[in-house]
């Protein structure tokens, strides 16, 4: 098994040049797009995106997703303006060569119970994956605190219940921890079947404190050997969060990137994967 390795490489720095810099220390030839400049993929100028690409160029580094926002607003908010966002963020990625898109499930109104919303999440989502499939992209789904897919269950069920080869999911076992799951025990095997795409960080579940890959309660490592014997060959992402985390993202800083992916390779060697 070979997996490739990237990440999100504003969790190094907002300015391009040190990201790339830092990816190459690592020998990490792709990243996960979610800012530049600390502006959000989706909202980048026509001069940022070719600034951008003009940098990825010159490093020889090539996107594996866009880390994308869509999703990450209250399931109330009208909905017109997220489709047109993700129309521009399709466009976004044709232009970047990838095709794959990070999504959420919509915030759900706290105290209220997520099964109250399910129909309204799942015709949201599939309209979604409609402008996806039309530009030959998979959205992949992550878990996420206060989402609706927020637990493995209801992942599964809006994934099953949208029923597109276009709306599949990516796991990230941070967030699976600090919503009381155990992601590998409880989340990897209803999930793997739609699994496309990998986010690495691990969380403590008596505090959430995000931790490097493999010191945590994630299960990294039992998710990880399962991948490599399922003969998973996709992208493997790094989302560290060592320095901040929040509800709309994180940061490391270079120091804790470079500990984050050192952390990663590590179990990696140990249970005979190979990276690239």
């Amino acid at each position: 098994m070979t997996v490739i390795l990237s990440g999100f490489a504003d969790e190094i720095s907002p300015d391009p040049e040190e990201q790339l810099a830092t990816l190459a220390a690592e020998s990490i030839t792709h990243l996960e797009l979610r800012s530049a400049w600390s502006v959000n993929v989706a909202d980048f100028t026509a001069g940022q995106l070719t600034a951008f690409r003009a940098a990825l160029d010159r490093a020889g580094v090539r996107v594996s997703a866009i880390g994308s926002p869509i999703g990450k607003i209250p399931v109330e908010a009208p909905l017109r303006p997220e489709l047109e966002r993700m129309r521009r963020i399709a466009g976004i990625a044709g232009e970047l060569g990838t095709a794959i898109v990070r999504v959420f499930s919509f915030f759900i109104p706290p105290g209220e119970p997520p099964e109250r919303h399910r129909q309204q999440v799942i015709d949201r989502m599939a309209a979604l994956a409609a402008i996806a499939a039309e530009h030959g992209l998979i959205l992949a789904h992550e878990n996420e605190k206060e989402i609706y897919g927020d637990t493995a269950d209801r992942c599964h069920d809006l994934i099953t219940s949208v029923d597109s080869s276009a709306f599949q999911a990516t796991f990230d076992a941070a967030n699976f921890v600090q919503c009381g799951v155990r992601p590998f025990t409880q989340a990897y095997h209803l999930l793997r079947p739609y699994l496309v795409y990998l986010q690495v960080k691990d969380a403590l579940a008596a505090t959430g404190e995000v931790v490097p890959a493999g010191q945590g309660d994630g299960q990294v490592r039992e998710t990880l050997a399962a991948l490599r014997d399922s003969g998973f060959a996709g992208f493997v992402s790094l989302e560290p969060h060592l320095a901040q985390a929040g509800r709309y993202g994180g940061f490391s800083g270079p120091d804790g990137f470079t500990r984050a992916a050192q952390a990663l390779k590590f179990l990696l060697t140990e249970l005979s994967i190979s990276w690239r």
